[in-house]
């Protein structure tokens, strides 16, 4: 993957060449092997490159054959060898290998409907010359990120929001209501982002500016509408999907690696990894010294299993808190747990062992109902079926067995309380209820700024047409998806965290014909009981190791409050925490966060309120510190441009282009 950005006038006056450059500066993590320019009229594009296909010809921003169309690309069309033999039947001519081309012969042939025939993981912007047309879209469930602002009709965008910033002339200021959602849902809700008056393009959607207007449509609907029962084929079915699925992530003109957590979902992600790579594969995984998150002797058995190349991460006492800054910096948002932190180190080791790309197992939980929320769920509307009953209260205990000891009847009841059964947020009120609670340590102004506004009432009325005839597990799936997945679990925990170090991240599960097919099926083959991810269960036990394939699920989690505290605690939390600073930022209240910061030092804030509220109230103070207290700086690119495109010749004819090599 990469890097772009890019600014288009409204008056047709040119973008500034030196605002392009800060803007690609801002993005070199994401693309160390070059940049490139074009500089028009009208707009400009910039690019940074990390070379994965086509690595000789796939400098960017890109034409077509007379110049017309120029494109700017972060991602991969995985089906783009197939894309390309129909183009090249329509009579389109390639002159690279590289899957971005496909793009520009794509939008010449097919226009925005393109879009339903890509395959991958994408975010990209086409700048069509013939009428002046800025094109944005986003893949199918948000992997590849795009932000924008518009100010009196011009358009900035790119793959960070610090490349806007980088421009300058987009302003940092905090948006209230999306920290407001990051303390709901884990992450702002797109469009909205925690900065004012900036944007990012929703999962599935496309956007076209021209003029000064910018108009957005949504191309992608995803439909949870299940089967009755689950077809005689459906094992088959699914194996050709995971295939196919896994081979076409594996292509690439670099080895391709594989994060290796233990867990089901990544154990079949390598293990069919294994079948497809020409290399021995090479895995890595996250350890932990506190048994509680640890999952290595599960890592290492599939490891030795496969005969791969295993790397370890283990996150020693401290690490998490030392490199939490940069994390934020990468995140560009608060956070209310630092699972992210080990995952920036991971990517880090994968980095320095040479590899670029690697598969992951994200979205499988998703999509076949893998987390404790989907259980939790059905054995809450078990029990309010009969309110009378003590029994069924008793099932939560075999579900969250850590919570029984210190507090097993508050959390019977906070499950069964939380949320009417006809709301259609009932899934995940538990979770939303518990993270809001992190706003109890508001300040009066930010209370008052976020007078009249209500995170929930705004989810309940975006819901798509036809979910309320989805079934409450199709509903949850949808919930899980829309909420956490793109704007946390992706965004944050995944991409940014790989693209922090130069390596792309790939999805297998989030294929969207394998997103079609799981959220067919009936939801007894995905959580029959409390057994989660059945169907996936069934057909793993051909592929991984029995012991793997019948494991219950071990939720991701790292070190919150611990992390920080200790005898080794470094300066910038008291810092950054003390009465003055907290004032300064005007988020929070500085006397109940000293509360939180003695129980915190004293070995008392054990609870998940106070984790969170910690992680949250000190990610918030990193993040306003870079972002909002000073204006954002970006130096220049070194070395010179591997492609510079300018716009001054006439559309018909070749823009005119400079080629020469990058320097480090």
């Amino acid at each position: 993957m990469c890097g772009f950005a890019g600014i288009a006038r409204r008056d047709g006056a040119a973008p500034s060449k030196a605002a392009l450059l800060r803007m690609a500066a801002a993005l070199h993590h994401r693309g160390p092997d070059g940049y490139g320019l074009f500089t028009g009229r009208r707009a400009g594009l910039a690019h940074t490159r990390l070379s994965i296909i086509d690595i000789a010809g796939g400098a960017q921003p890109l034409t077509n054959e007379d110049g017309s169309v120029v494109v700017v690309y972060n991602g991969e069309v995985y089906n783009y060898l197939e894309l390309q033999r129909e183009l090249e039947g329509y009579g389109h001519r390639f002159r690279t290998r590289c899957d971005t081309e496909v793009l520009v012969h794509a939008w010449e042939q097919w226009g925005e409907g393109m879009l339903p025939r890509l395959n991958g993981q994408f975010a990209f912007a086409i700048y069509d010359r013939r009428d002046d047309t800025i094109f944005l879209a986003r893949d199918y469930f948000g992997i590849n990120p795009l932000f924008y602002s518009v100010r009196e009709g011009d358009l900035y965008f790119g793959s960070e929001v610090k490349a806007l910033f980088a421009s300058g002339e987009v302003s940092a200021e905090i948006d209230h209501r999306g920290l407001d959602e990051v303390l709901t849902f884990w992450g702002a809700r797109a469009p909205r982002t925690v900065f004012r008056n900036v944007q990012q393009l929703e999962p599935g959607t496309c956007a076209r500016w021209r003029g000064g207007e910018f108009r957005v449509r949504r191309y992608y609907h995803p439909d949870y509408t299940a089967d009755a029962s689950e077809s005689a084929g459906a094992l088959t079915e699914l194996d050709q999907l995971m295939r196919t699925s896994v081979g076409l992530r594996m292509r690439a003109d670099v080895p391709v690696g594989a994060y290796l957590s233990g867990g089901l979902d990544s154990s079949i992600t390598c293990a069919l990894a294994t079948a497809y790579s020409p290399y021995d594969l090479r895995t890595f995984s996250v350890t932990f010294h506190d048994r509680r998150f640890d999952e290595s002797d599960f890592q290492l058995e599939l490891a030795k299993d496969l005969g791969s190349v295993h790397c370890v991460e283990h996150i020693q006492d401290g690490a998490i808190a030392e490199v939490f800054p940069d994390v934020i910096r990468h995140t560009e948002t608060p956070l209310v747990r630092t699972a992210p932190a080990p995952m920036y180190l991971l990517s880090k080791l994968t980095r320095e062992r040479g590899i670029r790309v690697v598969q992951t197992g994200e979205g499988a939980d998703e999509l076949f109902l893998g987390y404790d929320l989907f259980k939790e769920t059905a054995v809450r509307r078990f029990c309010l079926r009969q309110p009378g009953s003590s029994r069924r209260p008793m099932l939560f205990d075999r579900l969250y067995p850590y919570l029984a000891p210190t507090g097993g009847e508050f959390w019977r009841r906070f499950f069964l309380t939380a949320g009417s059964p006809d709301d259609p947020l009932f899934s995940h009120m538990p979770r939303f209820l518990l993270t809001s609670r992190i706003k109890e340590f508001y300040s009066a102004n930010a209370r008052e700024a976020l007078s009249g506004f209500d995170a929930l009432a705004e989810l309940r009325d975006s819901l798509p047409e036809g979910f309320a005839k989805w079934t409450d597990l199709g509903k949850a799936s949808y919930l899980e998806m829309h909420t956490l997945l793109a704007n946390y679990l992706i965004s944050s925990q995944g991409e940014r965290m790989a693209m922090a170090n130069s390596v792309e991240g790939r999805y297998p599960f989030l294929d969207h014909r394998l997103f079609e097919f799981a959220a067919a099926l009936p939801d007894q083959s995905k959580l029959r009981v409390l057994r989660e991810k059945d169907i996936l269960r069934r057909w793993a036990r051909d592929v991984v190791p029995p012991r793997l394939a019948t494991r219950p699920k071990q939720p991701y989690r790292a070190p919150d409050v611990p992390a920080f505290f200790g005898p080794n605690e470094l300066p910038y939390v008291s810092e950054l925490l003390s009465d003055g600073a907290i004032a300064r930022t005007g988020v929070f209240d500085p006397a109940l966060v000293a509360g939180l910061l003695r129980r915190c030092r004293a070995g008392r804030a054990v609870g998940f309120r106070e984790n969170q509220a910690l992680v949250a109230i000190l990610s918030t103070q990193i993040w306003h510190n870079a972002f909002i207290a000073q204006p954002y700086e970006s130096g220049i690119p070194s070395g010179r441009p591997d492609v510079h495109l300018t716009e001054s010749c006439e559309v018909g004819s070749t823009p005119r282009l400079h080629t020469v090599a990058a320097t480090a």
